[in-house]
Formats: structure tokens, sequence, C-alpha cells
């Protein structure tokens, strides 16, 4: 790995003239505010709020006795891994981080119980030792599984659904500090609402997954030409049971990730490194970008010079990776016959009019559902997601390809970047004023309101 990341910065530094050598990046990161720093951040730093007051309850009793005994707005907060205005209120920030671990298993259903707050990185053992595993995962694993399922959170897979799809029954504190479970018989419409409810009608306190037998993962990483992953694309996708592919603008390259379940035991690899690369690509970006020719030959042949990789582990620490270099981020789920020609025209646009952009355009499949407000709601689906690093300015880049979304059906991913209006929603949700209809039942005086969802759900 480290002779690879050698090679690549010997070609730039030998494709660079000594005045290229000595000019200062166009792309510094911008000075920081000597201000008074907000109360709490996202992961990103594109949102931040200063809330009056910041609550953690230790229980679902002291949740239920602070919403019950208080007034005025409240939000639940996560772990601050989406980049919508969902959580930024100046009122009460709460977070069910406290509210943590297993709290029941059943070996004959496979399903298991998991308090709201517990993350994705530790509900893996936590059901790996009850013989239990998640169907399937995110490539991140830093959220709570009631963040997760709040915004239908997804992997990939043809076949395989978001997170949202798999939970089976929830506990949900209102806005009277009243618990509700539910699940297909038991309270069907706040169950068909809460499972992707933008934590708009409550606080999810626990969350019941149907699970399967853990597995073991075998993961294939390959590079392709960019026209020749397109071409492959739907095929692949068909062979694999996970299966998600990168194109790199400036290099008309692509990076395929697939993934099969295998009865071999676990290996030791070593693999070229996510973070690494992103970096190389930003290093490529900013000595090499006054030139589309030279940085697609430079990166083109050094792309070319890295073979397959694979690995095997168990599922959950093959699904998620660690994420160390930050970014923002637009995600757009299509009408999967639309996908593929969306993705051509994005890229086409980033090479022509955003030589500043150096992240991979991310491409997954995932199957239709029936939660009431999953952007997967009825259709299968091709997701599309667009990074920019998090120094930078990320509004012109999604200015432009915002249209190109929505002009092939997309729907936008509920924790990501997007300007959908009330109307666009409506528009393209069957279950729109159905999940009105519960939300206000449940939180009558939109007390988990900030002004985001306020101008989605108010009217």
């Amino acid at each position: 790995m480290i002779l690879r990341r050698d090679l690549l910065k010997a070609l730039v530094a030998t494709s660079l003239s000594p005045t290229a050598l000595n000019t200062p990046s166009l792309h510094a990161a911008p000075e920081q505010s000597s201000g008074p720093q907000p109360a709490w951040k996202n992961w990103s730093g594109n949102l931040s709020a200063s809330p009056k007051q910041r609550l953690a309850p230790e229980s679902r009793e002291a949740l239920q006795e602070f919403l019950a005994s208080s007034r005025g707005k409240i939000r639940t907060v996560g772990s601050g891994h989406s980049f919508s205005p969902l959580v930024p209120t100046d009122e009460t920030m709460l977070s069910v981080v406290r509210l943590q671990g297993l709290l029941d298993a059943n070996a004959s259903t496979q399903q298991a119980t998991l308090a709201g707050g517990t993350s994705l990185k530790a509900i893996g053992p936590l059901l790996d030792a009850q013989q239990q595993a998640l169907i399937n995962m995110p490539d991140i694993d830093q959220q709570s599984i009631a963040g997760a399922i709040s915004t239908a959170t997804h992997g990939t897979g043809r076949e395989l659904k978001c997170l949202s799809a798999y939970v089976t029954e929830l506990g949900l504190v209102d806005a009277r500090g009243d618990f509700h479970l539910c699940n297909a018989e038991q309270n069907r419409e706040l169950f068909h609402a809460a499972r992707a409810g933008l934590g708009a009608l409550g606080v999810i306190t626990q969350v019941t997954m149907q699970n399967r037998s853990p597995f073991n993962l075998k993961r294939e990483a390959r590079w392709w030409n960019f026209e020749d992953a397109i071409d492959q694309a739907d095929s692949l996708s068909r062979q694999h049971r996970n299966f998600e592919f990168y194109t790199i603008p400036f290099t008309q390259m692509a990076l395929s990730d697939s993934l099969d379940i295998t009865e071999a035991s676990p290996q030791t690899h070593s693999e070229l490194d996510g973070n690494d690369g992103l970096m190389d690509l930003k290093l490529a970006r900013d000595y090499l970008g006054w030139s589309k020719r030279l940085r697609e030959l430079v990166l083109s042949s050094y792309m070319r010079t890295l073979p397959p990789e694979s690995s095997i582990d168990k599922s959950y620490d093959i699904y998620a990776s660690e994420r160390n270099v930050r970014f923002n981020e637009m995600e757009y789920h299509l009408p999967r016959e639309n996908g593929l020609r969306a993705l051509r025209e994005v890229k086409q646009l980033i090479e022509r009019q955003f030589p500043e952009v150096f992240f991979p355009i991310e491409c997954r499949f995932v199957a239709a559902d029936d939660v009431w407000l999953s952007p997967f709601y009825q259709r299968d689906t091709i997701s599309i997601a667009v990074h920019r690093y998090f120094e930078e300015d990320y509004k012109p880049l999604y200015r432009a390809i915002e249209p190109i979304f929505q002009s092939y059906g997309g729907r936008p991913h509920w924790g990501k970047i997007n300007t959908f209006s009330s109307q666009q929603f409506s528009d393209n949700y069957e279950k729109w004023k159905s999940f009105k209809a519960v939300r206000k039942a449940y939180d009558p005086e939109g007390r988990f309101l900030n002004p985001y969802l306020t101008s989605l759900f108010a009217s």
C-alpha cells in the first residue's frame, strides 16, 4: 500500500512544473471565526445550534417525566451524521445516547430489541453473542439505531432494503410523555409512520429488528474503465449480494465493491485505506487541477497499477468503514431504470464545471419497501451520492446537480442536503398526507418540529 501511494506522489511530482510546485493551493480552508462557538455541530460542521438546554435522560421513565412536565420545542439528536437541518433548535436538544444496549433477543424468530441510542457499531457484537446479525448495514456505523431508521438509512444490495424496512416493532414516547408500542398489528399507523419518522412524532426509545443468523462476507474491490463499469453495473448487481461502485471524476475510472456470503473464516488482509485514498485524490486535485488532461493521465495511470483486493470478515466488520475525512453530501434515490443515465449526466456536469471536486461519486442499489416516508417506497432504486470536502463550499455544486436528480424522478435522502419543498414531498410520497395526520395526532402542538420540519408539516 505504501509503495502504491509513493507511486502516485511520484507521478504527481514529475508532472509538475517548477511554477506549479510553488503555487499555493486554491482550496485552502476558510478562516475560523474567533467569536462564540455554538453548543452543537454536526459531524461535517455544516449545521450548528445553541439550544437553551441539552438533555440526555438515563431511562425511558426519566424521558417520560420530562416530556409530561415540560413545554416548548424539542429535537432529538443522534450521532450528528445527517447534513439536512433535521436537528437544529434554539430550545431543547435531547439525546438518547444513554439509552443503550440489547433489551431482548428471540432465538426462534431471530428478532432482537435494542435501546434507541445503541450505535450500529455496538449492535454487531451484541447480536453476534445472541447468534444473530443485521440482514444488511450501511457503510458508516456511528449512527444510533433510532436515528438510522428515522432517516431510512440504507446500505446496498439489489434485493436488500433500507434498515427501516426490517423493523418489526418500536417503542415511542409522544409529546405528552405517553409510551406507545407499535407494530404491524398494534398501533399500525404509528408503526408505518415512525419507521422513518424524522423524529417528528416523538422519541424512539426501543427498536425491534428482524435479523438472521451470523455470516461472514467476502469483499472484492476491482478497478474498471468507467464505460465498462456502467455497462456491467446492472449485471454485477444481480450477481452479488451487495454491490456498489464509485466513479472517480477526472479519471474515466471506477471502483466496484462487491460482497458475498462465504463459509470461509476471517482472513487478515491489507487493503488500500479509503481515507488515504481520498487524500491522494485531493493531492492530485490541488497540484494538477489546472490541467484536466494531465490530471486524468496521472490518476488513471496510477489506478491501473492497483490490483483487485479481497478480504473476509464478519458481516458487521466488512460492511462499515471508519470515516476520518469529513465531507458534506447530497444523495438522491432514483427509479432504478433512470439511475445510470442520471449518473452519467452528473459526472459530465462535474467534469465540465467543477474541477475542484475530487470525491468519488457513489452508486448503490436498494430494493423497494412499504415504509411510508422511505425514499424507496414501492420502487426499486439506484442511489447516487455526491460528496464535497467539508472545508469547501458545496452550494454551487449541489445547485447545479440537483435539477438533474429531480428531472429523473429522484427522491432525496432525508439526512442529506436537498431543497425539496413540502409540495415536492407531497407529490412524491403517496402516504404524505397520512403521515401528516399521524404526526398531528401524536404531537398536536408541534413540539417535535424545528423550523425546517415546520416548513414541511405545519400547513
